[in-house]
């Protein structure tokens, strides 16, 4: 089938790739042309595990091409998937609609045939309706324009799985036609036993907040009980261990530590809210508020555990911080506590040296106050305390003894409980971590 994907960041460059390599021939779309210039030589504008190869694949193979002209996208295909993103809107909760309203208002005019557009960003409830009488209203007369929506489910540093193998596909439709349309775009994943659900607009609309919503939940949750279990000598780590057998908990997103970040789940938990204040029942929501102050107060609390450890002060401080982008596997350092407790440090005197494997473009373009390091063991030359903010694999591996021998002091913050501590503190070292005792 022919398609465009319209919005090529994170996930509509992730999306056009994998539908390309379904056997789709798509378009993909921006406004943005250095970006469709590297995405058109096979090359992803930021760091995602197995990206760059499908793209690639596709560029070569003439599936997958890339393109600034609307005109040229609704001469081409009759499907056509918007990817843009939804932002939190400056001085407020709400989501920032205009890239949505932007995309409808250029492509319905241009359309000569019947078309189905198929959203995928993550919106408030009601969206969906709104952009479908726009489209009708702004297309040709002759022009049937019909709205779909099939929300995104993507972790960034897995979302090429996460799009070829998802754990579900959700579509809002209005008609059984659009419906068939989806199922033939996904028959493949289909072919393989996914589950599908047809549902309406406001129902797959809601899916995907009310999924980050209660992720957010779940993850302040046992950042709380994690508290409980550094001031009562417990540990969190064996705690979720047990909680995460319950089949009726699960262990996902039950990681204590310095709490979540990134382009979604905050911004998703205050749009949600927003929305809910505007139908005019924010009390049933109201929980979801303390959720996210909750998870910001991490930060804090990291920081001044940092500041403890160094004697109350950080002036005159080295502090070596491991990590920058908001999670592993991904350069994204949009919201990163990572970030925010280097920042927090340095604004208060400490010299700060960050060093991560993948976002230190990003994170040396934001904020260049800061200084970074090439490897983690430059970042620890002759530092007072070690951070360890961002759990990537690599820093698992690290020989606690020889960084031992680069430090100042040997102390270490494990904000993110992913390291094993009983090897630093055979090292020598002074360990804290959130949820444990110190030792």
């Amino acid at each position: 089938m022919r398609m465009t994907v319209i919005g090529t960041g994170y996930l509509g460059a992730v999306h056009a790739a994998c539908m390309a390599d379904l056997g789709h021939e798509v378009l993909g779309v921006d406004t943005n042309r250095d970006r469709i210039e590297m995405l058109a030589n096979g090359l992803a504008p930021f760091y995602e595990p197995g990206l760059d190869e499908l793209l690639d694949r596709g560029v070569r193979n003439g599936s997958l091409r890339f393109t600034t002209s609307m005109a040229e996208a609704a001469e081409f295909a009759d499907v056509h998937f918007v990817c843009v993103g939804t932002p939190q809107q400056d001085g407020a909760d709400r989501a920032d609609l205009r890239g949505l309203h932007s995309v409808v208002d250029e492509l319905a005019p241009l359309l000569r045939r019947d078309a189905l557009i198929i959203g995928k960003s993550t919106v408030p409830v009601g969206t969906a309706t709104d952009l479908a009488s726009r489209a009708a209203g702004l297309a040709p007369a002759d022009v049937r324009v019909e709205l779909a929506w099939n929300p995104e489910f993507l972790r960034e540093g897995l979302a090429v799985e996460d799009t070829l193998y998802p754990n579900r596909i959700v579509v809002g439709v209005t008609s059984g036609a659009a419906d068939a349309t989806i199922r033939s775009i996904y028959r493949p994943l289909l072919s393989r036993g996914t589950p599908y659900i047809s549902t309406d607009l406001h129902t797959a609309e809601l899916v995907k907040v009310s999924a980050n919503a209660f992720l957010a939940t779940k993850l302040s949750f046992i950042n709380a009980v994690s508290d409980m279990c550094e001031a009562a000598g417990a540990d969190v780590v064996t705690l979720s261990e047990a909680l995460g057998y319950d089949e009726r908990i699960g262990s996902a997103y039950l990681s204590a530590g310095l709490g979540f970040g990134g382009s979604c789940l905050g911004k998703d938990v205050r749009a949600f809210i927003a929305r809910a204040r505007e139908l005019g029942i924010e009390d049933s929501l109201s929980f979801l508020r303390e959720v996210d102050e909750f998870n910001l107060r991490r930060r804090q609390r990291t920081a001044e555990m940092a500041r403890d450890v160094v004697g109350g002060s950080f002036a005159g401080r080295n502090v070596a911080v491991l990590g920058a982008a908001f999670k592993p596997d991904t350069d994204d350092i949009r919201d990163s506590p990572a970030l925010a407790v280097a920042r927090a440090a340095q604004r208060e005197g400490a010299r700060v040296r960050v060093h991560d494997p993948k976002a230190m473009d990003n994170a040396r373009a934001a904020y260049p106050e800061l200084d970074f390091s090439p490897s983690a063991e430059k970042a620890c030359e002759d530092a007072d305390v070690v951070l360890h903010l961002t759990e990537w694999r690599e820093y698992s591996d690290i020989d606690p003894e020889i960084l031992g021998s680069l430090v100042r002091e040997r102390r270490l913050i494990d904000a993110r409980n992913k390291l094993p501590l009983d090897r630093w503190q055979a090292a020598g070292w002074s360990v804290r971590a959130l949820g444990r005792k110190a030792s």
